[in-house]
């Protein structure tokens, strides 16, 4: 088996000095492009790879990412992993992926087992549990010791880290604006993430929306769940004692179990009911019918974190220019809503 060819090697078989070599491998702009391109294939032609062991010692540096994901069951979250990968890779850098299963305690031991020197920075989402019990020392601490953290997604105001959110009120106040152009007059709300700030956002939206466009709301038309359990109970009570024309749910599993509940009624989607929900995953596109969706490019998250975070390791950002970066969303239409002939 042959070894592994050097720097060192490289550089006297083309009578460069080590330096040249070193900066043509890593595309530096001090290098012109013909040295470039003759060191570059000669090391691709020798299966040069860089001692990454080596490198990380020299520069203090891992060149790996701690990712933190509540759960890898919704399909959100495991686009924003995609995202983040894609940038990871493209700069050199690994991953090392943990769920914490909405589990504050996961949470911290995760943290600070791979703040122990393991990574240069972390990519996370926090859980349910860290939320509702508003303990975030294990952040802080990290962030005193200098290393970066991108949150994505649930965020908080007390943690003063660079954060990637949804415009999560716009989009509701969207999303509840398109069913009133709609000739919706009785719009209902449901959600089974209640205690979540992401949740008291959309809820925002929707009832400035309402207030916006003159309709007074009917708390009888709003359904808040810690979790799905009771929900086709909760629904099937608010359809038999309120008169509803659209329901706008703020998560995909609310969505779908609305529409179990609207067909198993045999209500008629749109014509009845028009429903929109948040979140434009596999359960809103495989629907019956498909379901018009908040689309929140997740992708984009991802890709955002990742590169804002790297930009901090590589100190191309300094440490405390603190940033939130707000992704936009769009409307997907489908079939469970009214088609309209006039945008707004």
């Amino acid at each position: 088996m042959s070894k592994r060819i050097t720097i060192k090697q490289i550089a006297a078989a083309l009578h460069v000095s080590i330096s040249t070599v070193s900066k043509a491998l890593n595309d530096s702009y001090e290098i012109s492009e013909e040295t470039k391109k003759k060191i570059q294939a000669y090391a691709k032609e020798h299966k040069y790879k860089p001692n990454t062991l080596a490198l990380s010692l020299q520069n203090k540096k891992t060149k790996t990412i701690g990712i933190l994901l509540p759960n890898i069951l919704t399909y959100y979250f495991a686009r924003v992993l995609r995202g983040i990968e894609k940038v990871a890779t493209e700069k050199g850098y690994n991953i090392i992926t943990c769920i914490t299963n909405e589990s504050y305690k996961k949470e911290v031991d995760t943290m600070e087992m791979l703040s122990n020197g393991t990574i240069d920075g972390f990519i996370a989402c926090i859980s349910e549990e860290t939320l509702k019990l508003e303990k975030f020392d294990h952040y802080k601490d990290i962030l005193e010791e200098g290393t970066p953290i991108v949150l994505y997604d649930r965020v908080h105001k007390d943690i003063n880290c660079d954060k990637v959110v949804t415009d999560n009120i716009k989009s509701a106040y969207k999303a509840t604006r398109f069913l009133m152009k709609s000739d919706c007059k009785n719009i209902a709300l449901i959600s089974t993430t209640k205690g979540l700030n992401i949740s008291k956002f959309r809820i925002k939206g929707y009832l400035k929306a309402l207030t916006k466009y003159g309709i007074t709301p009917n708390e009888e038309l709003v359904i808040k769940l810690k979790s799905e359990k009771k929900l086709k109970e909760r629904i099937n009570k608010m359809l038999d004692e309120n008169q509803v024309d659209g329901i706008f749910t703020i998560d995909e599993v609310s969505a779908a179990i609305t529409t179990q509940v609207l067909n198993k009624r045999n209500i008629k989607i749109p014509e009845d009911i028009a429903i929109i929900g948040f979140t434009n995953g596999i359960l809103s596109r495989y629907s019956t019918p498909p379901l018009t969706s908040v689309n929140r490019f997740a992708h984009t998250t991802g890709e955002v974190a990742a590169t804002r975070l790297i930009n901090k390791i590589e100190e191309n950002i300094p440490f405390n220019d603190i940033k939130t970066e707000i992704i936009k969303t769009e409307l997907v239409e489908r079939e469970s809503t009214k088609k309209l002939f006039i945008k707004f």
